[in-house]
Parts: structure tokens; C-alpha cells; sequence
């Protein structure tokens, strides 16, 4: 087994020892692909591979999952709940509905798993002693390859200078879910000191996990619940059912503004209200943050035309520099072909290509975050934090005791091509672990 060594670091002598979050471990600047086409998994620092090694994933009728997923629960002895309690030694769950890695003594280089994906023992046993939970993992159907992103949208650590107004605890949204017992400050611009010495809020915290997606049904309700009660409309609490009082609150506001009282919900009424509120435009995004698999934060965001897709993609920050406010972003995008259904009601018209070489920029290039939210969040940057941006909202792998988790769909064009490749893909890999020169 060799690996190569980068950022004059050996990564061997890395990957044989259990770092701390900001070490090197696999939830912060190194990451872990597995590709299915090519049957083969490979670990990224940055943009370069430093281990690599042969997998086996789904065989027909028990499909390996594709997506963005991290890693759940950890466990050096193992067995299945569901296949006659087969051993999976050193097993790295990736969704609580059984889909994981693990080593095995029968990994061919085509796909014949239940749905997890197979490791060689000594791979899996020495991947296992790296990670920790949290750690992502994508999974695709095509080989992708992390990109260097520069783009003003990324989030940068925060350079807070001494004696200037802080933003402390600043609510985002009435349903905020405020971050911890910890306040979190952030640099105002005015007034600005004549000269100072930028000075950092050093912090012992996991990275956080970002999800920008779109505004789903729940959050449409809730913001149009807490804007209600604003104008005097009693809706209740904010918690995003259309129940009794909140169609009464609808109601009353129908009445007084001579529209049919109905009580039914209709974009017609959600711009009516934010208009009576003074609030603009109803925002057509959000952006969430978790940290430990549990919510920070959410916040509304605009995205501009909304009727083109925009894509799943994922990014992960290292060489994050408090000090000079700075942080290399890496990220891929990925294949996810959406459902007519989602399609519609989601008002997309253009779908996303994420075979286009400037795919992610052209999302991250729609997406308008207000300035105090992205103050805040800039606040809790560190090494390994990640970004995920797609068209649908939390779905149901997404829970309680998990990171972001994005499932995605093969695009049915690309199907053909997939196939001819793995059937080469077979032929050629016949090694446990590939070496990298």
C-alpha cells in the first residue's frame, strides 16, 4: 500500500494515526469519493489523490445509494440487521436506512454488495483508524474530481477587530434556531478604527455543515405565520402546519383586504401579505447550518431565476486562514436528474448540467445572501467546513443525528455510457489497492 505524500506532509503516516478535527482527518481538508462506474474509491486533499483502492457497491436490485453523505456512526464490529447478520468489520454508517462501508473478504471489482459499500480489509481497517464522525462521503454513479473554486460567494473566516460594534446573537428569522450558549461575533464596517490590529475569537468547535437549497412549504408557512401575527393576525407559533388558527388568521387578512376569505395559502396571498408587512419580495432560498449533526441556524436567501435548476454540488474548505480571513474552497457537482413532479412544483423550466465546466460558478453567481447572515456564518468558519447546495430541500435521509444528506438521481442519458465504462472498468482492475506514483 502506498500513498503520496503532499503539502510536505507524509499522508501514510497520517492516515495510520487518529488526528484531531484540524489534523488531517476526513472531515476536514481530505475527502472520500466512491466512484461506481469505476468501482473504486479515492481519498482528495484538495485536488489530489492520495490513496486510492477498489470497492464493491449494489449489484442489481439492491442499488448503492449516489449522493452526499458523511459518516453517521462508526463501529469495528459489526453486523448486518438485515442480511442473516453477515459480519461488517469496521463499518462507517453513511445513512440510518443501512447503507455503509465496510471491510470484506469478497470485493471484486464489480458491483455484488446488498447496497453497502465493500472495502479490502486492510484498506477498510486503516481508513476506519482516519476517520470520524462527520466525515463525508460522495458517492457517483461517474468518476468527478474536486476543482479549486474562487468566487466571491464562498464564505471566508471573519476578522474581528477590538473596539468596534458587534453583531452578538443577532436573530436571523423568528424560527431561528440560535447557535448554542456561545455568542458569535462578527466585524461591522462603520465605524472603522484608524489603525488596529486584526485580533481572531479562537474557538475548539467541529466544522460546520451549510446547506443552501430552496424555500420549502414548511418555511414558506412558517414566515408567512410569523408575518401574520406581526400585522395583528394572531397565526399561532410559527411552526409551518396550516392548521385551524393560522386558516383563521388567513381569513381575517382575506377580509380586510377584500380578497375571497378562503383560507387557502396561494402565492397571490404570500405576496400580498409581505407587501402589507413591508417586506419586499418573499425569498425563494434558504440557507441552513448544522454543526454535530444538530441546527444552528436558518436563514432566508434569494435565488435569482429561479426557473433554472441549480444543480447539486458540493464544496469543502481548507487552509482556512483566520488570520488573514482567507480559504481555499474545492468543490464538484454532480449528476442528480430530478422527477417531472419535483420539476413542476419546484417551477423549473431548465435543467442543470453538471458536466458543464462552469456549472457551480453559474449557481454560486444567482445566489444573493444578506449581508448579516453571511457575517454570521463567516464568524464560524474553520478547516473542513462544507457547503451543500441542491433543488431540493432536507429529504428524508436528512434527520436527526445526521449532517446534510443529498440523494441523488442518475441521469438517464448518461446511462449507456456508465455501463460501457464499467464493463472496461472490469477488466483492468484486479489489484486490492491501486498505487498512487
Amino acid at each position: 500500500m502506498k500513498f503520496r505524500i503532499a503539502a510536505g506532509m507524509s499522508i501514510l503516516g497520517l492516515m495510520l494515526s487518529c488526528g484531531t478535527a484540524l489534523g488531517g482527518t476526513l472531515e476536514g481538508p481530505l475527502q472520500i469519493i466512491v466512484s461506481k462506474d469505476l468501482q473504486e474509491l479515492k481519498i482528495y486533499d484538495g485536488g489530489v489523490v492520495v490513496a486510492t483502492s477498489r470497492v464493491s457497491t449494489g449489484k442489481a436490485g439492491h442499488s448503492t445509494p449516489t449522493g452526499i453523505f458523511s459518516i453517521i456512526e462508526k463501529k469495528r464490529s459489526h453486523f448486518s440487521n438485515l442480511y442473516d447478520s453477515a459480519p461488517m468489520p469496521f463499518m462507517q454508517r453513511l445513512t440510518w436506512s443501512g447503507i455503509a462501508l465496510h471491510a470484506s473478504n469478497s470485493v471484486p471489482s464489480y458491483p455484488a454488495s446488498h447496497g453497502c459499500v465493500r472495502l479490502p480489509n486492510d484498506f477498510a481497517k486503516t481508513l476506519f483508524s482516519t476517520t470520524r464522525r462527520g466525515g463525508h462521503v460522495l458517492i457517483t454513479d461517474r468518476e468527478i474530481v474536486p476543482q479549486r473554486i474562487l468566487h466571491a460567494a464562498l464564505f471566508k473566516p471573519v476578522v474581528v477587530l477590538p473596539d468596534t460594534p458587534l453583531l452578538s446573537e443577532a436573530g436571523l428569522r423568528p424560527s431561528l434556531i440560535e447557535a448554542g450558549d456561545k455568542s458569535v461575533e462578527v466585524a461591522m464596517t462603520d465605524p472603522k478604527p484608524e489603525v488596529m490590529t486584526p485580533v481572531i475569537e479562537r474557538t475548539e468547535r467541529d466544522p460546520i455543515r451549510i446547506l443552501i437549497t430552496r424555500r420549502g412549504e414548511r418555511e414558506m408557512m412558517m414566515d408567512l405565520q410569523a408575518l401574520l401575527t406581526s400585522l395583528g393576525y394572531d397565526a399561532g407559533v410559527p411552526d409551518g402546519l396550516h392548521g385551524k388558527q393560522t386558516v383563521a388568521a388567513i381569513r381575517a387578512f382575506q377580509l380586510t383586504e377584500g380578497l375571497t376569505d378562503d383560507g387557502t395559502v396561494t402565492p397571490e396571498l404570500i405576496a400580498a401579505v409581505y407587501t402589507k408587512a413591508g417586506k419586499g419580495t418573499p425569498p425563494n432560498g434558504q440557507i441552513l447550518v448544522r454543526e454535530k449533526f444538530k441546527p444552528l441556524l436558518e436563514a432566508p436567501i434569494t435565488i435569482r431565476s429561479p426557473e433554472i435548476a441549480l444543480g447539486t454540488h458540493f464544496l469543502i474548505a481548507r487552509a482556512v486562514d483566520a488570520d488573514k480571513g482567507t480559504a481555499e474552497w474545492y468543490g464538484v457537482s454532480m449528476d442528480n436528474q430530478l422527477p417531472k413532479a419535483t420539476l413542476k412544483r419546484l417551477g423549473i423550466a431548465t435543467e442543470a448540467d453538471a458536466s458543464a465546466p462552469d456549472a457551480l460558478t453559474k449557481t454560486l453567481d444567482r445566489l444573493d445572501i444578506p449581508d448579516d447572515t453571511r457575517m454570521r456564518i463567516s464568524g464560524l468558519m474553520g478547516e473542513g467546513v462544507s457547503l451543500s447546495i441542491s433543488d431540493t430541500d432536507l429529504g428524508r435521509e436528512t434527520g436527526d443525528g445526521t449532517d446534510f444528506i443529498t440523494v441523488t438521481r442518475k441521469v438517464q442519458k448518461a446511462e449507456a455510457s456508465a455501463v460501457q465504462g464499467s464493463k472496461k472498468t472490469k477488466k483492468k482492475k484486479q489489484s486490492s489497492i491501486t498505487v498512487v506514483n
